[in-house]
């Protein structure tokens, strides 16, 4: 196939969200898709929630210690103050932002705590859509093999069944955003590795943002 025009040729960036339970291999897919994306020609940022900024820092300095509403709103303002000082930004200067965890992760994690979905939801409501949010699925066996070897990395995966709650709290959380009109690709992790993973997503944004009846040098339309 011929090379293909690339995302960034639009004004504006793409702004692509990554989420899934823990041990789906998020950051290491998004590691990938950014090396496909910038193999043809892409400008990439790669991110993560909570993020690197100063509220990001402190929610990971207390999740341990903080529970319930609290921690729900710290996670929030982090997410909204990542929009405004780095998501946006990128975005706006043509790059593709890939983020590691975005508002589905935040309708999930205090689940945990017990916070009620619609307190969860009323917090990040007015955050900003991705373009497309990409949520991995995976069976919760092998996810809670996964995590059995590496070890937990916060509480929340210290709960008995965290896996199977955690499956459960996701599907919940895509029926929200699709209901709230966010575009989103589900993809199953199953087996494969990473980088098919990769691919596969990157094939979906070309299909997803390509130009209609635009064409590669061969011809075919894309």
């Amino acid at each position: 196939m011929g090379r293909l025009r690339p995302f960034s040729d639009h004004r504006r960036g793409l702004f692509i969200s990554v989420d899934g339970p823990s041990g789906a291999g998020k950051s290491t897919i998004v590691a990938h898709l950014s090396q496909l994306l910038i193999a043809d020609g892409e400008q990439v940022h790669t991110t993560a929630e909570p993020s690197g900024g100063p509220i990001g820092k402190l929610a990971r300095e207390l999740t341990e210690t903080t529970t319930g509403p609290a921690l729900a709103c710290l996670y929030a303002a982090d997410r909204h103050h990542h929009l405004e000082t780095e998501i946006r930004p990128c975005t706006e200067a043509g790059q593709i932002v890939l983020c590691d965890r975005y508002v589905p992760s935040g309708l999930v994690m205090q689940r945990f705590d017990g916070v009620d979905p619609a307190f969860l939801w009323s917090l990040n409501s007015l955050a900003d859509r991705p373009d497309l949010a990409v949520v991995l699925e995976a069976d919760p066996e092998l996810i809670g093999s996964r995590l059995a070897e590496r070890g937990a990395h916060n509480r929340f995966q210290l709960t008995p069944g965290s896996s199977h709650a955690e499956a459960h709290f996701y599907r919940q959380a895509c029926e929200r955003i699709i209901q709230a009109g966010y575009d989103v690709l589900r993809v199953e992790v199953g087996k494969r590795t990473p980088d098919m993973i990769a691919a596969q997503i990157r094939d979906r944004l070309r299909a997803f943002f390509a130009t209609p009846n635009e064409e590669t040098s061969d011809g075919q339309a894309w």
